[in-house]
């Protein structure tokens, strides 16, 4: 299952209704950072089908989650568990230290 794009419209049922862990990734069309670890979350996801859900939220065009969850830099990513943010990270990172947030966070 590849990533899926979120709005902030469908955040809550997408997110934090979810009944599998979400990770959710804050990133922009012009952000270089985010493009770097884009093919690395579609492998995860891909990875992680049925475990884990990955998706993207596009913050030039949905600011209000990123806003609330106090996203001052992208590509930031917030890993959610029962509608709850238990784990974070910013910047971009290699697919083996996307995957090892991941193995512990969920």
């Amino acid at each position: 299952m590849a990533t899926q794009p979120v709005t902030d419209s469908q955040f809550d049922t997408e997110v934090r209704q979810s009944d599998t862990p979400v990770i959710v990734d804050f990133w922009a069309e012009w952000c270089g950072p985010c493009k770097q670890i884009g093919p690395a979350l579609e492998e995860l996801s891909e990875e992680y089908a049925g475990k884990v859900k990955i998706v993207k939220v596009n913050i030039d065009e949905n600011q209000e989650q990123a806003a609330a969850l106090g996203v001052r830099g992208i590509p930031a990513l917030f890993m959610f568990k029962g509608g709850e943010v238990v784990s974070n990270r910013m910047g971009a990172a290699p697919k083996a230290a996307l995957k090892s947030w991941i193995d512990e966070s969920i």
